[in-house]
């Protein structure tokens, strides 16, 4: 599942950067109402701003989308195996002796003897 998604997220991240790229920056629409000639062109004379900026907003929802997606994705796979899996832990009762050791240790004042209570 995780595949799709990648490959969903891959082809709108390439989408993207290909429409930028392919819009005219500001500067352009100063020219073309001189006489650039545009208004003769497959979209008429802003019909191409209009639908480059729409099918790149369309494409950058996909790609918010497919994060989102990918992220969810990897914290339910990273929540079922973590980085504590394999360790198990002992509480001090469970070592013979350590409890009675380490109440005598507090009883006493003595810093040495909880160094040496094993862990």
């Amino acid at each position: 599942m995780s595949f799709i998604v990648l490959v969903v997220h891959v082809l709108a991240a390439l989408g993207v950067i290909g429409l930028v790229l392919m819009q005219h920056g500001k500067g352009a629409d100063m020219g073309a109402a001189f006489g650039g000639g545009s208004s003769g062109s497959l979209f008429g004379s802003s019909g191409s701003a209009n639908f480059l900026s729409r099918v790149t907003a369309i494409f950058a929802t996909i790609f918010f989308i497919t994060s989102m997606s990918l992220s969810f994705l990897q914290f339910e796979k990273s929540r079922s195996v973590g980085v504590m899996s394999g360790v198990t832990i002992t509480s001090p009762a469970a070592v013979p002796g350590a409890v009675e050791e380490l109440d005598s240790a507090v009883e006493e004042g003595e810093r040495s003897k909880v160094d040496e209570i094993p862990k």
